[in-house]
């Protein structure tokens, strides 16, 4: 589900507790990169497994998407922790790419194409918008906020 931006922006006004922000070049072994920064902030923040284990996945999913249907050159990802259970992930690009991803059918034996899917399945909300940090689009995601 796509919520309004009332709740993204409901999110932006929220006094995170963490906060930990990084860019990488849009490259395939970026990709990693950013999941293995994610996971070492979350540990170090003491998120319980599951909670950081969706959260490693989102970034995987989100920033795969950058690399993979964007021409952005780079991508900003964030994660915002809030009320101690909370995460709220942002991923930005500086790419042209139309702003709300769509989702596709994908036939069985495909090997790609599941990745907003996914996001839908474990994410508790998320939507995109205009970047207002990287001059492209976010995707965001939360999590833990209806667990």
């Amino acid at each position: 589900m796509i919520p309004h931006a009332t709740t993204a922006q409901a999110l932006a006004t929220t006094v995170p507790d963490r906060e930990f922000w990084f860019g990488l070049p849009a490259l395939r072994t970026h990709v990693k990169a950013a999941r293995d920064m994610v996971r070492d902030q979350l540990v170090a923040w003491d998120v319980p497994g599951d909670l950081c284990c969706d959260a490693v996945l989102l970034v995987s999913e989100l920033t795969t998407n950058v690399v993979r249907h964007t021409r952005s050159g780079h991508f900003l990802c964030g994660i915002v922790m809030t009320g101690g259970e909370s995460l709220h992930i942002e991923v930005h690009d500086d790419g042209d790419t139309p702003l709300h991803p769509t989702e596709r059918r994908v036939d069985p034996g495909e090997e790609h194409g599941r990745g907003l899917f996914l996001v839908q399945q474990i994410a508790d909300c998320w939507g995109s918008a205009r970047s207002t940090r990287a001059g492209g689009n976010v995707v965001w995601a939360d999590l833990g906020t209806g667990r």
